[in-house]
């Protein structure tokens, strides 16, 4: 199968294009730059250069593609409002261009969901959700002949390379001399290692059925307060407890996601494509030392 990837040179991405190639597919994958295209190219990935900005050039590519996996969203979080908008409207691009096809197309979202229970795949957003409408747009393309699926990332796809959350936490300790949290920090992220993330995908591609929402999630929720530890020990900084109005002159733009409490459940996920998580987990990862590598 030749399958277009977005976001092929990110650290779920890359991961996804191994994946695809070990199991035998060819991948294409979104190059923005020439330093992308000299990355992909190596990995064994077929370069196509475009954008996000360039929501046409990524139909034509989704068209002359057997399926699409994108990945790519605007991560600066300088206007995350705009970042979604952006993303609505490259999901409505490829979308249309897959019509009547019953091409795969598995686009990804965030596990942005209501606090306080467990979260599961039947689940809508919570009210207000960034990607919500992306999710609406890419489960109605299942009625217009798309096999369409949203895929929903933990809160932290952990493992070696990343660059997400949990090594901004570490970036913070390290320049605040403290590993922090708000309140006791008893509110909790979901998590998954990186390269069950990633066969998640490559499942989701061959067999998920049109219309469904998959969780890639191994650990229901890690407490914050574990995580912060870890960190804690890592950098052998000391460990406090924050005020919700200290929080943000301690995390800056990250701390609405420190505060983030939600625990989700990837039982219907395991079920309906075997899917099992193998990976070590987010502790046992924080154990390593490549997170604490200067």
């Amino acid at each position: 199968m030749r399958v277009f990837v977005t976001g092929a040179t990110g650290f779920v991405g890359s991961a996804v294009a191994r994946e695809l190639l070990g199991a035998g597919h060819r991948v294409v994958g979104l190059a923005r730059s020439d330093r992308a295209v000299t990355a992909l190219t190596a990995a064994g990935v077929e370069p196509y250069r475009g954008s996000l900005d360039d929501p046409d050039g990524l139909a034509a590519a989704a068209k002359d593609s057997d399926g699409v996996l994108h990945l790519a969203f605007d991560h600066s979080f300088t206007d995350h409002a705009a970042a979604a908008v952006a993303d609505l409207r490259v999901v409505e691009s490829m979308g249309a261009a897959l019509e009547g096809t019953d091409k795969p197309f598995v686009v990804t979202s965030a596990l942005q969901l209501a606090p306080g229970r467990l979260g599961t795949e039947d689940d809508p957003m919570k009210s207000g959700a960034s990607r919500g409408a992306t999710e609406d747009a890419t489960l109605a393309l299942a009625g217009r002949g798309v096999r369409s699926v949203v895929l929903r990332l933990a809160a932290s796809v952990h493992g070696r390379g990343d660059h997400g959350f949990v090594p901004r936490l570490i970036e913070i300790a390290r320049e605040r001399g403290a590993a922090a949290v708000i309140g006791d920090g008893a509110n909790t992220w979901p998590a998954v290692h990186v390269s069950d993330a990633a066969r998640l995908y490559r499942l989701a591609l061959d067999a998920a059925p049109a219309g469904t929402r998959l969780h890639a999630v191994a650990e229901r929720g890690v407490p914050l307060r574990a995580v912060t530890e870890a960190v804690a020990r890592g950098l052998d900084v000391p460990f406090v407890e924050l005020t919700a109005e200290q929080a943000p002159a301690h995390f800056g733009w990250i701390a609405p996601f420190v505060a983030l409490d939600v625990q989700a459940s990837s039982d219907r996920t395991r079920a309906l494509l075997d899917w099992r998580p193998t990976g070590t987990t987010l502790l046992a990862d924080l154990a390593e030392d490549h997170y604490f590598a200067p």
